[in-house]
């Protein structure tokens, strides 16, 4: 099913029309979708790069505005809210300067839709450097509402494990440098078991991104994730769903 490109109205101060892809997150104990990633695009399904190159100091609010909302918009009329997998979308917590008012744009988009804020995850990155504290009170805010919230490529970038103790995330997505090539590096598998224990003790839901293989495949399912995400599954999808053949991850 192919939908027509969204584009932000000029007036928001981010005037280059952008369109998205959808990539799964599949359960492997259940063998059914989690969640849909909502992945940023160009009108003719150009790369990530293609829009976030345009994205400035000066506009950037106006973006991760439009993003989230045009994230949302796409999956209502795919019908990807029909059921109850969730909706996961990027969002960018410096282009936030006041989270009470921003949510109120990020709800309003919702209950068109008819989704729960439950039903949506925000992914913020740990490769951006962020204020601490200011990152705090959005996801303070946002989580009253019922959104729930996700620290994307933990093992890369700022101070992951401190991050991880101020921010406390519902969901941690793995990095794909950790995932890529573990069945033959003792010293990753290691490091992801310990990993897994140390979230699982916090109580946090982790997600094992860019796996590629069934050898990695049987890694991270070895030390207890059940949520994968990676092109063996399924790669992202220009304004569509993709739908992977869930019987052949599943346990049995």
């Amino acid at each position: 099913m192919t939908i027509g490109s969204a584009s932000p109205p000029t007036s928001s101060g981010f005037t280059w029309p952008f369109s998205m892809a959808f990539q799964p997150i599949v359960d492997l104990r259940s063998g059914r979708l989690f969640a849909q990633e909502a992945l940023v695009r160009g009108v003719a399904g150009e790369g990530a790069d293609s829009v976030l190159s345009l994205v400035t100091e000066a506009n950037r609010h106006a973006f991760d505005r439009a993003a989230c909302r045009c994230a949302i918009e796409h999956a209502d009329r795919l019908n990807l809210l029909d059921g109850e997998v969730m909706l996961s979308i990027n969002f960018m917590p410096n282009a936030i300067c006041e989270p009470e008012r921003s949510i109120r744009h990020m709800l309003v988009a919702a209950e068109k839709a008819g989704i729960p804020p439950r039903r949506i995850i925000l992914e913020f990155t740990e490769t951006e450097k962020l204020d601490i504290t200011h990152v705090r009170n959005i996801l303070r805010v946002y989580r009253a509402d019922g959104f729930r919230m996700a620290m994307d490529d933990f093992g890369s970038g700022y101070s992951g494990l401190l991050l991880l103790t101020q921010m406390q995330p519902d969901i941690v997505k793995i990095d794909m440098g950790l995932i890529r090539g573990i069945d033959a590096d003792p010293v990753k598998q290691t490091t992801l078991r310990h990993v897994a224990a140390l979230l699982g003790d916090l109580g946090v839901t982790i997600i094992a991104e860019g796996v590629e293989t069934l050898a990695e495949l049987e890694v991270v399912r070895s030390v207890g994730i059940d949520l994968v995400q990676g092109y063996l599954l399924a790669r992202p999808l220009f304004e569509a769903l993709a739908c992977p053949v869930l019987a052949e991850f599943a346990e049995t």
